[in-house]
């Protein structure tokens, strides 16, 4: 049996994660959805340097987990990628959904895509946080009016100290067992450093015809690929 340990990006706490769960476990998994500090249920928690990497290793070691496959969407594949170093031989796999992954010394912000300045000057703008999406933001991403609802209804400012927090990677990402999912209307091709990546032996590219948040759009599909990419050994 795997142990899923399931992260989703900014906003976005284990509600996310409500229609992936009861399909992991009916596969015979266990699935185990994880609130970060700072977001969701947790919203008010103090976030501080590695608090989110610290987050996820806790869950892993509190509940005594074992053939782990740790799973992170867009944001959370930084904390995730870094959690990956440092829970031991407890690790299967990795799978990042849509996201970052993390470079030593480098951020969310200090690698976003419009430049750093214009992330910094919108969560300064909101108080230190990272404003929820607008419906509009997300409609081009396959979602129906009632995955929008959802999604958003389950959304909450992210806090601006994660997503500003510099990577300190315990392992090199090249050597980790990886599956990548690239969601294809979020854009067709992964970014520079995760195509670097996936010229190495032990990372695997898989797409969905969907947009970024899957586990509202496609469920049962992402449902399928992460059983699959458990039983990858390499």
């Amino acid at each position: 049996m795997t142990e899923f340990v399931l992260v989703a990006g900014a906003w976005l706490g284990a509600a996310a994660w409500d229609e992936v769960v009861p399909g992991l476990r009916a596969a015979g998994h266990g699935a185990h959805p994880v609130t970060l500090s700072g977001v969701g249920e947790k919203r008010g928690l103090p976030v501080g340097p590695q608090t989110h990497v610290a987050d996820i290793v806790d869950e892993v070691e509190r509940l005594g987990l074992r053939d782990v496959v740790l799973v992170g969407h867009s944001y959370s594949g930084i904390p995730v990628g870094q959690a990956s170093g440092r829970i031991g031989d407890r690790l299967t796999r990795v799978v990042f959904v849509d996201a970052s992954v993390p470079a030593d010394g480098e951020s969310f912000v200090s690698t976003w895509w419009q430049g750093p300045a214009a992330l910094e000057a919108e969560i300064a703008g909101n108080g230190g946080f990272w404003a929820t999406p607008a419906a509009a933001g997300v409609e081009d991403q396959g979602l129906t009016e009632e995955q929008i609802a959802r999604l958003l209804a389950h959304a909450t400012p992210h806090p601006g100290s994660s997503l500003s927090d510099p990577a300190v990677l315990g392992r090199p990402l090249d050597g980790l067992p990886a599956t990548y999912l690239k969601c294809l209307l979020d854009g067709p091709e992964p970014s520079d450093d995760v195509a670097a990546l996936l010229t190495g032996d032990s990372w695997e590219l898989v797409t969905m015809d969907t947009g970024h948040w899957p586990m509202y759009s496609r469920p049962a599909e992402l449902v399928r690929i992460l059983t699959g990419a458990a039983e990858r050994r390499v």
